[in-house]
């Protein structure tokens, strides 16, 4: 099972969405409080349903939000953020893929492991 690491930046606080295996599959913004973060956990959980939006095929076939969507960086590596049904943008990849398949194989972990992800609280460390 995946967990959702709760920390304090310098600037606010973030999550990073660990897989079972250890490795980040999904990372947040900064928030400005810890109420707002935890509620961005909630949303993550409640959103990584969505249907994926492939934004590097020659046609694009919308999607409604919730939604992943699949684009490629400047460096050419495919990288993925899921959008909540307001549209925002509420997670990113934690990495980019040099293949379509292993951004997608990203996007299933996050399905996978985030509706069930323990939070662990490491704001006090």
């Amino acid at each position: 099972m995946g967990k959702f690491i709760f920390k304090k930046t310098a600037t606010g606080y973030k999550f990073d969405l660990k897989a079972t295996n250890g490795i980040v599959i999904a990372t947040s913004e900064v928030y400005t409080t810890p109420a707002a973060c935890k509620k961005g956990i909630e949303s993550v959980k409640k959103n990584c349903i969505g249907e994926i939006e492939d934004q590097t095929a020659e046609t694009v076939e919308v999607k409604k939000h919730p939604k992943f969507e699949v684009y490629q960086d400047k460096a050419g590596e495919f990288r993925y953020r899921l959008k909540a049904k307001n549209g925002e943008i509420i997670a990113t990849g934690g990495e980019g893929y040099k293949t379509l398949k292993n951004c997608l194989g990203g996007i299933e972990s996050v399905k996978n492991n985030a509706p069930d992800a323990e939070i662990v609280d490491e704001t006090a460390e």
